[in-house]
């Protein structure tokens, strides 16, 4: 069955390729910040993490869904979306230098939680979508003895700019984390298998979606 990835994470391409699948990609069109905005509006009050990354991991691959569906593509749609929360505030991605050197000095030594929204929708030729969604979490414990050096050093890289939270388990950032706990692959950038719950969900067993060598 074929997959679309409606993303363009390295790290989601990548879980996904190792997990034996090669996703078609495509990079949805959400103003993620005005979508936010919207719906905070409309309830009156802020969304939490999971709520969060679960209203744009459905808008992400409800939107990706119509654009394939359109074009005849018939499989799964998987799109998602990851938050790190440190003491119940958000942090996406910092963007500049100076905001992930401030991030790593605060969460040296301490331990938060990365959301990962996640949403798969099944397209077929003559039916309406269906949809399943699901939010996993884990925790993550950063090294207390991270020097400043260090930090600059990391930043410098320029990896932890672009990804939530500032860090990565998988690359650069690794050594500086001391513990995960939960399903690491969430930490990296979507839960395999929660993904593979929903795909079951929608009637497709993980079997089907192999289609490396």
């Amino acid at each position: 069955m074929r997959v679309c990835l409606a993303s363009t994470s390295p790290a989601r391409l990548m879980l996904l390729r190792q997990a034996g699948i090669e996703p078609e990609t495509l990079a949805p069109d959400v103003d993620e910040d005005a979508v936010i905005a919207e719906v905070q509006a409309a309830h009156g009050r802020v969304l939490d993490a999971a709520e969060h990354v679960l209203l744009l991991a459905r808008r992400k691959a409800d939107d990706v869904a119509r654009r394939v569906a359109a074009a005849g593509f018939t499989g799964l749609v998987i799109g998602g979306d990851s938050m790190f929360e440190l003491d119940g505030e958000i942090l996406g991605k910092p963007y500049t230098p100076e905001a992930a050197t401030a991030r790593w000095r605060a969460m040296r030594g301490r331990t938060g939680i990365l959301h990962s929204g996640h949403s798969v929708v099944r397209v077929a030729a003559g039916e309406p979508p269906r949809e399943a969604s699901a939010v996993a979490a884990a925790s993550v414990t950063f090294a207390a003895d991270i020097d400043d050096d260090e930090i600059a050093a990391y930043v410098a890289t320029g990896e932890p700019l672009h990804v939530a939270g500032a860090f990565t388990i998988d690359s650069l950032g690794g050594p500086f984390i001391d513990a995960v706990a939960g399903d690491p692959s969430t930490v990296v950038g979507m839960s395999l298998p929660t993904v593979r719950r929903l795909a079951r969900e929608l009637g497709v067993a993980w079997p089907a979606l192999w289609n490396r060598s």
